[in-house]
């Protein structure tokens, strides 16, 4: 084995995954491991790229369908911008929610008591 090759417990290590979930990946047609004698999977740096993407993929809300179809294709630009909409509202709810975590550390104040928090809170509430 080249000092560069992976196998396939030493890149699921690497990544903190289960080895089946890098044969899944492989049976979806994301990864396609050069194989060794007797056929063992051997990985290299392209595949940990390739799973660096697909876990930034999975974090972004891409599912794997499309994950594939982006690579194999180059990509469906309006699929992204969905999900970057998607994402964008996301950090403005993380944003919104660690504002008011900051603000209930330094308010003396107890949270639902506190006229600055409730107001944050109602932000939240659904119109009737």
């Amino acid at each position: 084995m080249k000092s560069s090759e992976l196998t396939i417990g030493d890149l699921a290590r690497r990544f903190g995954l289960a080895t089946h979930v890098l044969r899944h990946w492989e049976s979806e047609g994301l990864l396609a491991p050069a194989r060794a004698a007797g056929g063992q999977r051997r990985y290299g740096e392209e595949d940990l790229y390739r799973v660096a993407l697909i876990l930034m993929s999975k974090e972004a809300g891409v599912s794997l369908r499309e994950l594939r179809g982006f690579l194999v294709t180059g990509g469906d630009k309006d699929m992204l911008r969905g999900h970057l909409a998607v994402l964008e509202q996301r950090i403005q709810e993380a944003q919104a929610a660690k504002a008011l975590i900051e603000h209930a550390l330094e308010c003396p104040i107890k949270l639902m008591e506190c006229p600055h928090a409730r107001e944050r809170i109602a932000a939240r509430i659904p119109p009737a």
